[in-house]
């Protein structure tokens, strides 16, 4: 009854939104033409009240511009803060060269092109810049240009920043795709996320050999228990020879480059940061299961590389794109403890374009808006990283104990698992359909009890202890195959008598909870560098480095922090056979093998994870 309820309170306030755009707004369709005579199918919505002129708001998208048809509204013009509708913009919406009703050839993160020798060249920084162009041309407003988007639409806005129209005074790149390769959607570490990209590519991958107003049925089944299914698939070349059937190109295409190649390096968004020049407010989720890489590095390009007035990085406790729409409360089972979506939506991103496109408010924007997870507190700080932070390490021990200091006092100086591709770690303790948004925070005692994932904790805290940054960590290790991953998960693990959630429909037990605050992958082939696979010798100590996404978490006095490491995350991530094969995408069934992992942290290989505490 409960969640009937809320469906009919949530489209009763569609119907009243979609009447008050239809009361406020004439909805145009525009076909423009770019500089090669393609044309981008283009959705305006003007205020009706023309008693001022209007600055325009831009969002580019590979999913659709629909309902299409002059006559046809959507029910949610504008998923950010309300105030935005009562105040008046000029709101447009673009379908990408290639998607749906635009012509043109759609190309998957479309390489930037530093130089543009005539009207044949184009990207999406070219289409961007036409497109604003005819805009202000042909649209009265009044000369003030805004862009946003979240995930693939991020990479365009971001796209759009680069080499701008002078036209376009400010940008906002949320959860923006920004590595394909390295940490964003697809591939984390060079490890491919398989859950993700076959359900994404199943629909978003397939053909359009003519203009469409309706996404093309998925290739996928119906999956009721994605770990039973993807084991039961076998190794990833069977997507492709099963449901793919080759009708996917970019999965033909994907698997041609199983290392940081060239073409990986130019579908970087980064190569363009140095053009960067309107304001900028870099948007990200602490708990976005797919571009949480992008917000951060790219925010970190251009603070190192662009020239723009402004350029923030916001981040909060949210799920991919949470921060559009939701209350943004809570998460699985964390309460955050207030409405963070709401303030994000009125406080932050309301208040950047009111400024940069209509010169009204305060100019004064804070270099980082970071949500404190842990304490539930938002912090205005000038730099990000804080400049008040302290480069420590945490050392994993014997004895699974954890610490800040690497002194050794004997014991085994190894920790040993087995990790066997027939029985992967799962990443999530249910049965699930696909990745989650939950999996992010998840309780991870499921996976403490494990035999093949070790697990080192700190006593109780004595006083609170604050991370921000990214994580590294640094493991010396060794394997009886010639490949391997390496998970290392970063954990709050919670009192005892943490008190459970009132009311508790879901019967979670708090005390004892350990969410997962941080978790992150390495392909052990990419020790010596992403752009070539190099095989273990069995047996070998090797040193495996990486990074990890930066946190903002404190570790409240009376917890524990927890560091596990695993080899294997199904079907979060595709599993690696543990023997090494060339191009890993065409391992066979064959190939896959049991391995013994070791752990070391004695005095010469002290394995930890180095992190940033604020002092």
């Amino acid at each position: 009854m409960r969640i009937l309820t809320l469906l009919l309170v949530s489209a009763a306030l569609c119907l009243a939104q979609k009447a008050y755009i239809q009361a406020h707004y004439t909805k145009y369709e525009y076909r423009i033409a770019m500089r090669d005579g393609k044309r981008l199918f283009t959705a305006v919505y003007v205020p009706k009240d023309t008693k001022e002129k209007y600055p325009i708001l831009l969002t580019r998208t590979p999913y659709s511009v629909g309902p299409y048809g002059e006559d046809h509204y959507p029910e949610s013009l504008y998923r950010k803060s309300k105030k935005a509708l009562k105040e008046g913009f000029i709101f447009v919406f673009q379908d990408v060269r290639g998607r749906y009703m635009s012509e043109g050839e759609f190309v998957n993160v479309r390489p930037y092109l530093p130089v543009k020798k005539g009207p044949a060249d184009i990207d999406e920084t070219t289409d961007t810049y036409d497109t604003i162009d005819w805009l202000v041309k042909h649209v009265a407003n009044n000369g003030n240009v805004g862009i946003y988007g979240t995930s693939y639409p991020g990479f365009y806005a971001a796209m759009g920043a680069i080499d701008a129209h002078p036209a376009l005074k400010a940008a906002s790149p949320q959860a923006p795709v920004t590595d394909w390769f390295v940490g964003d959607d697809f591939h984390h570490n060079g490890a491919l996320f398989l859950t993700h990209y076959f359900r994404f590519f199943s629909g978003f991958g397939l053909p359009r050999p003519e203009l469409i107003t309706k996404a093309p049925k998925s290739l996928s089944p119906e999956i009721v228990n994605a770990y039973q299914f993807y084991l039961n698939v076998g190794p990833v070349v069977n997507l492709n020879e099963r449901y793919f059937k080759n009708q996917v190109a970019y999965w033909n295409e994907f698997i041609k480059h199983p290392n940081y190649d060239a073409y990986w390096k130019a579908r970087d968004l980064r190569v363009g940061a140095k053009n960067v020049k309107p304001a900028m407010m870099t948007v990200g989720g602490w708990f976005d299961a797919e571009d949480l890489f992008g917000a951060l590095r790219l925010h970190e390009a251009i603070e190192k590389e662009g020239h723009p007035p402004q350029n923030t990085l916001v981040m909060g406790p949210w799920y991919h794109g949470q921060w559009g729409g939701d209350p943004g409360e809570k998460l699985g089972s964390v309460n955050f403890r207030s409405k963070t979506g709401e303030y994000y939506r009125d406080e932050i991103e309301y208040p950047f374009f009111l400024y940069h496109l209509k010169g009204k408010g305060e100019g004064h924007f804070a270099k980082a808006v970071v949500f404190e997870t842990g304490t539930n507190q938002w912090r205005k700080l000038d730099a990000w990283p804080p400049k008040e932070v302290q480069a420590r390490e945490l050392y994993l021990l014997p004895g699974g104990k954890l610490g800040f200091s690497k002194k050794y006092a004997g014991g085994a100086p190894f920790d040993e698992y087995v990790s066997d591709p027939a029985r992967p770690v799962p990443f999530t303790p249910g049965i699930v359909k696909q990745m989650t948004r939950e999996y992010m925070v998840d309780d991870q005692r499921f996976a403490s009890t494990r035999p093949d994932v070790l697990v080192y904790q700190t006593e109780p805290l004595e006083e609170n202890v604050t991370l921000a940054g990214p994580l590294r960590p640094e493991l010396f290790v060794s394997t009886t195959g010639t490949d391997s991953d390496w998970v290392v998960k970063l954990i709050d693990v919670y009192p005892d008598d943490y008190p459970d959630p009132d009311p508790n429909p879901e019967k979670v037990t708090m005390g004892g909870f350990e969410q997962l605050v941080r978790g992150e992958l390495f392909r052990g082939r990419f020790r010596q560098g992403f752009e070539k696979s190099v095989p273990f010798v069995p047996g070998k100590v090797e040193k495996v480095e990486y990074g990890m996404p930066d946190v903002f978490h404190n570790f409240r006095r009376g917890h524990r922090i927890m560091i596990q490491v695993q080899s294997s995350w199904f079907p979060l991530v595709d599993r690696n056979p543990q023997k090494f094969v060339e191009n890993i995408y065409e391992a066979r069934s064959g190939d896959f093998v049991k391995a013994a992992q070791r752990v070391y942290h004695d005095g010469e290989r002290p394995s930890a994870v180095r992190v940033l505490v604020v002092k």
